[in-house]
């Protein structure tokens, strides 16, 4: 099961007990996936049209529960072979539709238009309670969210730009950015912060997912945490191994070309230790020394040695070293 799929099969679960919660959350089930139709009689009656089980469902408990009213099903599978199944929930009593039209403001007390049917009245979303249970049933219709394993990614696709920007306002007041971009025929409203998926989860109330995703986002930021520290060791143990290899091949360069005797003693006993203890620290070959220095002493020193290597690879050895160029780091004869 997917893990957008589970989201909304504990959404349809997540029932509020103020009706006016209820109302809210139907109203944005009607405007993303219902329809005012009239039959060949003219007759007026509602239909909530989806091939989401999780909609039916909801739809049908609200219907129910809710306004009380008849509510006919019809479940058709165009394709024996295919797996999509198409849910209708209609609604045909005259009194029943005028009811729910009244409820969710798409007409007023005398029937006249209120409200579009695909647009958020501001009087179903007063309270903050209310615009929980309408981004719910927002989600449940036109949501989806991609499994936090791969990546953080929450969106819901609606064909009005102007319903987009409405959404896009009352997920605001949450505190939550949710961008817009268009895709094909849909305005898409999507987050990608992994903290303000929760966030929206938790507006949803949407708790178990919750808390599957922040042990997700928990585990994620252990192993990147991890991932992170291993590599810099890993590059320090490599730029020492690098530097360790370089200071060993100047001092090798130096003994065979001019020998220690005419470095200074604390160069000739570092240099010594050097190729002594290849694998050892700086800080450790500055405690073995007979007068112990910190570990930027010793590298002072070795970057002493590797001066007087790499001039004396320049003069290939062919020329006497010049003492007064070194007359801190050669003992006089």
């Amino acid at each position: 099961m997917s893990f957008s799929r589970k989201v909304k099969e504990e959404l349809v679960h997540q029932v509020s007990t103020a009706r006016h919660c209820c109302i809210a959350e139907f109203a944005a089930i009607f405007a993303l996936s219902g329809k005012i139709k009239r039959d060949k009689k003219g007759k007026i009656y509602l239909r909530v049209d989806t091939e989401n089980l999780t909609v039916a469902q909801k739809s049908y408990m609200l219907l129910r529960n809710t306004f009380q009213v008849q509510v006919e099903i019809i479940i058709r599978n165009h394709n024996i072979k295919a797996a999509n199944v198409n849910y209708s929930l209609i609604v045909r009593e005259r009194e029943d539709v005028i009811f729910v039209l009244k409820a969710i403001k798409i007409i007023d007390d005398d029937g006249n238009l209120w409200g579009s049917s695909h647009g958020i009245h501001k009087m179903l979303v007063q309270n903050t309670c209310c615009k929980r249970a309408y981004l719910r049933g927002s989600f449940l219709v036109a949501g989806s969210i991609t499994n936090p394993e791969k990546a953080y990614h929450l969106e819901i696709a609606v064909l009005s730009q102007q319903y987009a920007f409405q959404l896009q306002e009352l997920i605001s007041d949450f505190d939550i950015d949710a961008k817009i971009v268009e895709r094909k025929k849909y305005h898409v409203l999507y987050i990608k912060e992994g903290s303000q998926i929760v966030d929206f989860l938790n507006v949803m109330e949407a708790h178990i997912a919750l808390m599957e995703l922040e042990n997700v986002r928990i585990l994620k930021e252990v192993r990147n945490s991890v991932n992170r520290q291993v590599n810099c060791e890993t590059a320090n143990i490599n730029k020492t191994v690098t530097a360790a290899a370089k200071q060993i091949e100047d001092i090798k360069y130096l003994q065979c070309n001019m020998g220690f005797s005419q470095l200074t003693d604390g160069l000739r006993e570092v240099a010594e230790l050097r190729l002594d203890y290849p694998d050892s620290s700086l800080q450790e070959l500055g405690q073995m020394l007979s007068a112990p220095i910190s570990k930027s002493g010793v590298n002072h020193r070795l970057r002493k040695i590797s001066k007087i290597a790499e001039q004396l690879r320049e003069k290939k050895g062919d020329i006497p070293f010049p003492k007064e160029d070194f007359k801190h780091d050669y003992k006089e004869d």
